[in-house]
């Protein structure tokens, strides 16, 4: 279906994004799957492209592009002719904002540039052994001493984790307080710092994903991110376009799963006859084209919001579960439509299917994402049972 949000230039934009995909990363994605991570070159070359903070703005040596459009093409041309595990816009619009919107000028004029050009690369540092989509559950411990703050704790699952040279970490600041979280950033040449192994997966074979202990580590004032007791609250807001981009990426992977089944069905033969003549086939087809089309739908619009600053965390909900709950259905269907081929790590299909997997957990999981929408109805558990 025609999608009504993109204009000319984004048209163009997104031409050149492709050509971009197709000549560096491409070729390499195979090796990158293979060793667990992409190279750290990947990012100065998306920097040397434009392709990072483009949000960010000139006098930091950004293009102030803030339109949402534009970091979803990227998004959308990295899973279709690279590889979702090379989580670029992780760098650039998931933890990027948390620097520009609460950093300190100092923090922003000293890192920005490096993150512009790729020469820094972000992660953001919440989850914890006990604490994942809850993340009032956080244990790292961030004590002040001075101006300075004291780091103690660990993390896991942190993507980005072995090339990622600077972290957004959350960590309790005030121990009595369930919500009282601050958000720091820790320097990867910060004593005390270090990282674990690079944890196998199931999927997104290309994507670095690792443990990170903090041992005494000392955080100047400089690195601090808005208020050090109100960091959930900031997180709750930046929430919102994390669960967006990951919606987003989700109906891409999707899309593209469909896009190289239909081929697929074409040329495949069974009984003297293309796969694709079967009704069964053609039934399970038009479900997906139908799915695709109402969640691109949907998705357009909410990016629509995000650009107008009204894309509430309830919608942002929706879309996440909706979303990745498609992908899910779709890359199952395409599998089985593969046939024995489908389970074969030699067709795309295989390794997209377990990709997609990890998309109904992180960023929220589909159980935390009803929870937000049914509270948004007026159905909380502890104020219904309240008034009885």
């Amino acid at each position: 279906m025609q999608r009504l949000i993109f204009e000319e230039e984004h048209d163009l934009f997104r031409e050149q994004v492709r050509r971009f995909m197709q000549a560096e990363y491409a070729p390499h994605v195979e090796r990158w799957r293979e060793q667990g991570c992409c190279d750290k070159e990947a990012f100065l070359k998306a920097g040397e492209q434009g392709l990072l903070f483009m949000w960010a703005d000139e006098k930091y040596g950004g293009l102030g592009m803030k339109d949402f459009r534009f970091e979803l093409i990227v998004a959308e041309e990295t899973i279709r002719h690279a590889d979702p595990g090379l989580f670029l816009t992780l760098h650039s619009r998931l933890v990027g904002p948390y620097i520009g919107g609460l950093g300190s000028e100092a923090l922003k004029d000293k890192l920005i540039p490096k993150c512009i050009t790729g020469e820094a690369i972000l992660g953001v540092a919440m989850t914890e052994p006990g604490a994942g989509s809850d993340v009032s559950g956080i244990k790292t411990r961030a004590v002040r001493d001075g101006d300075d703050w004291i780091i103690n704790g660990s993390k896991t699952y942190i993507s980005n984790g072995i090339n990622g040279t600077h972290f957004v970490v959350a960590a309790r600041t005030v121990p009595d307080k369930k919500h009282g979280l601050g958000l720091f950033v820790v320097e990867a040449d910060m004593p005390g710092f270090s990282r674990g192994r690079n944890l196998k997966k199931m999927g997104l074979k290309a994507q670095d994903t690792a443990e990170l202990f903090f041992e005494n580590v000392r955080v100047p004032a400089e690195n601090v991110l808005g208020d050090p007791e109100r960091g959930f609250y900031s997180l709750m807001h930046f929430l919102a376009e994390e669960r967006l981009i990951s919606g987003s990426q989700s109906l891409c992977h999707a899309q593209v799963a469909f896009d190289i089944t239909m081929p697929y069905i074409l040329d495949r033969k069974a009984f003297g006859r293309p796969i694709a003549a079967f009704q069964n086939t053609r039934f399970k087809m038009a479900e997906m084209r139908t799915q695709l089309d109402v969640a691109q739908t949907f998705t357009d619009q909410c990016v629509m919001l995000h650009n107008e600053g009204k894309l509430t965390a309830e919608l942002a909900a929706e879309l996440k579960y909706h979303n990745t709950e498609v992908e899910s259905f779709v890359m199952d269907e395409c599998v089985q439509l593969h046939g024995g081929a489908g389970y074969m790590d030699e067709f795309r299909i295989s390794h997209m299917f377990t990709d997609a997997r990890v998309s109904r957990i992180y960023a929220g999981s589909t159980e935390i994402m009803k929870e937000i929408i049914g509270r948004s109805l007026g159905l909380d558990e502890r104020e219904l049972l309240k008034n009885g």
